[in-house]
């Protein structure tokens, strides 16, 4: 219990010097400095209680600055370099002090250590490209972010840089192509802003101006949905709709989506070829398509824990009668 007591005072009196820190040197500063060191103390209570090395006065020293604080934790990598959260922590914390070179370097060890982790691998090849003199993605970077769309086509991040990189290597209608299918899942000012973009990349390519209102053929095939929640099922009111129309057996990107609040339901749309985020891939360029009505707790197309989904429903075109999609309550266990 004395040691615990012992951690306990050391991480108070560390935030009492960051703080005072931080009056110096501005806010910015606060913040990183508690992001640094409190990773930094939960390791050392660690090592406090399980390595006679931590009982070295010079061990136990609370980071009087954050310099010293990065200094340790570079130290804390030398000695043992497979620590990914660490190599994490460190480039953000280079990229806040504007060392752009050396968050490159601790970002690519975070990705080479987690490869899988898209999150981490876009966050890499971001810092890449700002580390560069020119602002450039380079090949490396660009092949990483297609690996991951390749595993998670939705991934926004990953998509929105990669149509950067494309507009930087002057493949202004492969950046159309990569951007336009975010659009339905952006909204408010995110989304007004990514159409200008897209229209100065149509503009670039040489491609005709997009006009929404006119994408949809009157002669095309169109479905009527009708999506409804289960009485049984309960979802927060700020909660968000997706129905998502997608090729069957294909990848999981949506052909034809529209996105909605929880409060409009039960709701009754219809999707055509305007829906489609893809201009190459219209819904009505297939024969059939599997419909889903997705519930997302956070806003964000993806799937993620805790979202509710209906049965997927296979759909012949052009469909004659209304689909219905009920959203339900996962089965108890």
């Amino acid at each position: 219990m004395a040691l615990f007591a012992l951690i306990a005072v050391l991480m108070t009196l560390a935030t009492v010097v960051v703080l005072t820190i931080g009056l110096r040197r501005g806010a910015s500063r606060v913040a990183l400095a508690v992001m640094l060191l409190v990773p930094v103390l939960v390791a050392g209570m660690y090592a406090l209680v399980g390595t006679p090395r931590a009982l070295d006065p010079v061990e136990r020293a609370t980071p009087d600055s954050l310099d010293e604080a990065i200094a340790r934790l570079e130290g804390d990598l030398e000695r043992d370099p497979r620590q990914p959260e660490g190599w994490l922590l460190l480039g953000r914390a280079y990229a806040e002090l504007q060392r752009y070179t050396d968050a490159r370097d601790a970002l690519a060890r975070a990705a080479k250590l987690m490869p899988e982790d898209d999150a981490i691998q876009v966050e890499a090849a971001q810092a890449s490209a700002r580390a560069a003199p020119d602002r450039r993605f380079d090949a490396a970077a660009v092949q990483a972010l297609r690996d991951v769309l390749a595993r998670n086509p939705e991934h926004q991040h990953a998509r929105w840089y990669l149509g950067i990189a494309q507009r930087q290597a002057g493949d202004d209608a492969g950046a159309v192509e990569t951007w336009t299918p975010l659009l339905p899942l952006l909204d408010g000012a995110a989304a007004t802003a990514l159409r200008e973009q897209i229209g100065i990349a149509r503009e670039a390519a040489g491609l005709p101006a997009l006009d929404t209102a006119s994408v949809a053929d009157a002669g095309a095939p169109a479905l009527q949905v009708r999506v409804r929640l289960d009485g049984a099922a309960t979802v927060p009111d700020d909660a968000t709709v997706f129905v998502i129309a997608r090729q069957p057996g294909g990848p999981p990107m949506p052909v034809a989506v529209q996105r909605h609040p929880v409060s409009a339901l039960p709701l009754d749309i219809v999707l055509d070829d305007g829906d489609s985020p893809m201009p190459t891939q219209p819904l009505s360029a297939l024969p059939e398509v599997e419909l889903i009505a997705r519930i997302s707790r956070t806003g964000d197309a993806s799937r993620a824990d805790g979202d509710l989904e209906s049965k997927p429903v296979r759909v012949t075109l052009p469909a004659l009668v209304p689909v219905e999609l009920v959203v339900s309550a996962p089965a108890q266990r």
